[in-house]
Formats: C-alpha cells, structure tokens, sequence
C-alpha cells in the first residue's frame, strides 16, 4: 500500500508538473533590435566610430551603454566583451595600434573634456590620458572628431580649436596643423595626413611636415564622415554622410582621383532598387567606421540616423561585414536603446514600428527600415539637435484604413510628435506636428497622460486643465497627412486624481485611467490604482467598474488591448503583469517563457516603455523596452 501511494503521489506530482509546463507555454519570450537576445553576447549600444585591428578584432566607440563598457570588442560577428566604463567615452572617435586602443573621452568632472584615453589592449585598462583640446567644458558636442596612428603617432582632430594635434603615442606633444572644422582622419603609407571637413564636403592633404598638399573636393551636398586608408589598393575610402549614403573611393597615388564607389546609391533612401527607407546589405545608412583586416575584409560601421543632443542614443549599432570580393559575410546590430516599437495593426502585429526604425521576425528580427529622412527633412525633431527631447525612441502606432501615424517621443516625454507615411515616401515618416503645438491650439504640457488610440484619435491630460481632452481624427489629406478637430473636454474623476496616464480602446468603448503617487510632485510616476471605464464615450465618464489595485511597487508604464490591462515596474522586476479589464484581476505575470533564453533586462525606466497589440488569432502581443539590453522584449500570449 505504501509503494502504490508513494506512486500516486509521484504520478500526482507529475501530472502537476506537466499542467504548470502546459501553463507557462501559453506565452513565448521573444526579442528584436539585437542580433543576440543575451546579456553577454548583445551588440553594444549606439557605436558612433570603429577601428578595426589587422587580426579583425573590431572596437566600437559610444557615449552610452547601460550594461557594458563604452569600448565594445567584436570578431567574426560575435562579441568579445568591452573595456572601460559605461559612460566613460564620448563616442565620435576611436583609433588604435598594436599595443593600444585611443578613444575620445566624454566629459568628466575631474578632467572636463577635450581628453584622449589610451588603453592596453591586452589588459583592457586605461595607461594614459592625453589633452587635446583647450575646450574642456564641453558637455554634449564632440571635442574630438577624429583619431588616427601611423608607426609612433597619434593625430587628433581638435574641431573646436580648428587643429589636428600630433602626438607620440606615448603622449608627446609633436605639432598642430591648422584647419577649419577638422573631423575623421586617415594617413597613407608616405605619412600624408587626410583630414575631413565634413559640413565644408571637402578632404585636405597634409604631408608629414604639415603643408598643404591637395584637396579632394566632393559634391556640395557630400559629408564626408568616416576615412580609411587601404594601403593595398593605395586609395582612400571615405564614407559619405550625405544623399549619396555610400562609400567613395578615391586613387591617391598623384592627384586624387574617384576610382569607384561601394554601396547602392542613395543608400537607404533609393527607390530604384527598394523603397525608401529600406536598408539592406548595401543600403547604407549613416555610414560612421570604415575599417579592413590583413585579409582584406572590409567592414562598415552604419549609424542608422536618429537621436538629438544625448549622443548615448545617437542612432544605433549596425556593423556589416563584406569578403575582399564585396560580399556580405555577416551584420552585427543593436537597433534599440530606452525605446520602443509599437506592433503595428495594418500586418496584425508582424511588423513593429518604433521612434526611428522599423523590424519585424522573431529571435532578434530583421531591421527593416530606419523611418528618418535628413535630406528631406533637416528640421526632423528627431534629429534636432536643439530638441527638448533626449531621443525620440518610443514609438507609438495607429493604422487606420491604409494610413498610418506614428507618434514618438522620448523617455518620459511631455511632448508629442506626429508623423504620417505616404507610397512616395515608402518607409520614411514625414513630421506633422507636436502637442503641444499649433494642430492642437494648445502650450500646455503633457503632463496626466497621452494616447493615440486605435482609430487615429488623440486623448491628453493638458497641464493644469483638470480635463482629459479628445482631438477626433477627421480625416487625411492627399499625402496622407492626418487631421484632427478641435479638442473635447472631459473632468478628469476626482477618484482619479492626480491623472498620470490615458488609454483608450474604441473597439470596446473602454477608457483606462492611472492615477500618480498622490502628494508628489513626479508626475512620471505611477501609484496603485487604475479605473476602468466601460461605455465612455457613451456618457459613462464618472463610475469605474473594475478598479485595479496594483500591489507590487513602482508601476511605471502601462499598455492596453483586448481585455487586458499590462503593467510594468521601475528598479524593482522586470516582469509584466496581466489584469483582466472585465474583473480587475491579475490573471498572470509575464516573465521568461522556458528554456530561459531572452534577457529581460532590469525594469521598465520609461513612461511609455509598453506597447500592446491583439492579434486576429487571439494572441497578444506585448513589447517592452529593453535599455539594459539594447533591445525590444517580444512576448506573445494567447489566454
């Protein structure tokens, strides 16, 4: 009897263990914007300069990376960690030899800016910080604009003192040469120093003594923003920043000639052979590192365009990897930094739309469009380098008919920025408005909740009106253009108060209301209770049925669809709990769906970190912003 209760119990066990197994696979733990889904191997953040080592150990540079180094180590596409600290280096310059690394520092408030590291490359550790700049204040801008090394010396171009600085690369002040502007550099096998004037389109030669030599002059419209010697063919490559978006190479054995290019012209933004908007293998974007190995692979460093005074997201890491016969041998990528991308209705959630870029697929995805046109429009708030934003990475979507609009803003935004598409404009979203802004008649502040609704209409707690105002779409112009009507009014609940966020879902009538921390001034933050609306815009504006009460603390960001109510949390966990919208209840917590794979980082440290989306099928799809991680968090769960 014992032996036949202790296997009933064993069977029970089982059977349990089956029915929890069963249970937890109602959802899948997915990722996108990073070719890697772990903490250990993600593509590093933001990279905005590369030199790439004779063995092909490729080293990015960025402002800004939450888990890592700012130095990331890279070969045959996977990662080989990082050295420094997160926020130690600028960015906008990276060089190195066979001993050493040299990166541009970011400002420090022992040191200022204007200041170069030296780094062992075997140890990783910084030996040596050598002044540039007498620019040392400078908190934002880049001081450093190029680095270079030839046998013993180093080249620094200072672009606030209008001089390249050479060094020993041991520190040792040598000469300056004076030039305006001076940004990447490159030195051929006689010496020859070639500077890059970016905003001028122009590259000068100097030789050794620092004279003058010849000057390649591109077109008017060229930015010349990144140069690499190829001493095998003896050309100069430089990466073109412009519309062209590629890769000139230029014969500089006499007078410089171009010999050829590499990439499609037009890059990203060519509709000849795609749609606009659309990168791929040779469909540059922001091309920031060129770099070869000692056998003669090239690599090209892209920074897909969008960010605005905080260079920690200044666009994103995209590495392609060619053979010495222009084939793509591999892509490293990190498309994603405090953002997020909204699943988009008009593909029933196959395609996700975030501040700047566009991805789709599973494990990682496909980039499929950076949305940014900086020829077309310069004013792109989301390229604004006077923005009042830090980056507009959070996208928000709404499909209606065959227009869409997207809404980005930044990380715990107070204002909003509005875009459309159009067929001639392919992937690219064409600016609109703001609110606050003129569109919407109003100055005041986003300060208790914003939603773009699935209809295209616009619900926003002005600042300080104690109303919840409603903007009805009306309809779109010949371009696609949205318009909206004057705002409606509505008191916002005295239960409710202080109002931190809105969300409205027209399909059932349901309005969603978040209240703050009552007696605080933070209205970024979230408190415990949610009121739930039935029949809204029916009349029923002032009796809640359910109320939520969130018990685990820090709720901050909240997302809605179908008849779920998903909220995430601030330094605490990075799960992501269900409420039921019909009962109130919590009907489960999003985590990590076995096998644990996808690394879910710390938290949700944004207002709008969550996006939602219910899918024809039944299925939800929920996306979270990933910063630790330099990614997007993909779960999709079907009750």
């Amino acid at each position: 009897m014992g032996i036949k209760r202790i296997c009933a119990a064993l069977l029970a066990a089982l059977l349990s263990a089956l029915i929890a197994a069963e249970c937890q696979a109602q959802y899948t733990t997915d990722w996108v914007a990073n070719t890697f889904g772990s903490d250990a191997t993600r593509v590093g953040n933001a990279a905005r300069s590369m030199w790439v080592a004779p063995e092909g150990v490729i080293y990015t540079a960025t402002m800004w990376d939450e888990n890592a180094g700012g130095v990331a180590l890279y070969q045959n596409g996977q990662s080989m960690g990082s050295l420094g600290a997160h926020g130690e280096f600028q960015g906008g310059a990276i060089t190195g030899n066979a001993t050493s690394i040299f990166a541009a520092l970011q400002f420090n408030s022992t040191y200022g800016s204007g200041k170069v590291g030296r780094y062992d490359r075997t140890s990783r550790a910084r030996d040596l910080l050598i002044d540039v700049s007498a620019t040392t204040t400078e908190r934002q801008a880049d001081v450093i604009t190029g680095l270079a090394t030839s046998g013993s010396l180093l080249y620094a171009s200072d672009f606030p003192g209008n001089r390249v600085r050479i060094f020993t690369t041991a520190g040792v002040w040598q000469r300056d040469i004076n030039i305006p502007g001076p940004g990447a550099l490159a030195v051929d096998a006689a010496g020859n120093v070639w500077v890059a004037q970016k905003s001028a389109g122009t590259i000068v030669e100097f030789n050794p003594a620092g004279a003058p030599l010849n000057t390649i002059q591109m077109s008017a419209a060229s930015r010349p923003s990144a140069l690499y010697f190829d001493e095998a063919s003896a050309q100069l490559m430089v990466g073109d920043e412009g519309p062209d978006m590629n890769i000139k190479n230029y014969n500089i054995t006499s007078t410089p000639f171009l010999v050829n290019t590499f990439g499609i012209r037009g890059g990203y933004l060519d509709t000849t052979a795609g749609i606009k908007g659309q990168v791929g293998d040779k469909r540059f974007t922001r091309v920031a590192g060129i770099g070869k190995d000692s056998a003669g692979n090239l690599y090209v460093l892209n920074n897909p365009w969008g960010g605005t005074w905080d260079l920690g997201r200044n666009g994103n890491t995209d590495i392609h990897a060619y053979d010495s016969s222009g084939n793509l041998r591999w892509k490293l990528q990190s498309l994603n930094f405090e953002g997020i991308a909204a699943p988009d209705p008009g593909t029933d959630g196959a395609y996700f739309y975030g501040g700047t870029n566009i991805y789709t697929g599973t494990t990682g995805g496909t980039f499929v469009a950076n949305t940014v046109d900086p020829v077309a429009y310069p004013a792109d708030p989301r390229i604004d380098i006077n923005d009042q934003g830090r980056g507009e990475h959070f996208g928000q979507l709404a499909t209606v008919g065959a227009n869409r609009i997207l809404v980005a803003a930044g990380q715990n935004p107070d204002i909003f920025y509005f875009f459309h598409f159009n067929a001639e404009n392919g992937y690219i979203a064409i600016p609109d408005a703001t609110i606050p802004g003129a569109v919407f008649s109003t100055n005041a502040r986003i300060r208790n909740g914003f939603c773009l609704d699935s209809n295209g209409d616009v619900w926003a707690g002005l600042d300080k009106t104690n109303a919840i105002w409603h903007y009805p779409l009306t309809g779109f112009d010949a371009s696609g253009k949205p318009n909206w009507g004057a705002g409606i009014s509505t008191p916002i609940p005295r239960t409710i108060t202080p109002l931190t966020r809105i969300i409205y879902l027209p399909a059932s009538d349901t309005m969603i209301l978040a209240q703050g921390i009552v007696g605080s001034t933070d209205w970024t933050s979230i408190g415990s209770r949610v009121e739930v609306y039935h029949g809204w815009l029916a009349g029923n504006t002032t009796t809640p049925n359910p109320v939520i009460n969130i018990v685990a603390a820090n709720a901050k960001s909240i997302t809605a669809a179908g008849n779920y109510l998903f909220v995430g949390y601030v330094h605490t966990v990075p799960n992501i709990d269900a409420f039921n919208l019909t009962t109130g209840t919590l009907d489960t917590t999003l985590l990590n769906s076995s096998p644990n794979t996808v690394y879910l980082g710390n938290d949700v440290d944004s207002m709008y970190g969550l996006r939602s989306y219910l899918r024809s099928t039944g299925e939800y799809v929920v996306t979270k912003d990933n910063y630790n991680g330099s990614g997007i968090v993909v779960y999709r769960w079907k009750p």
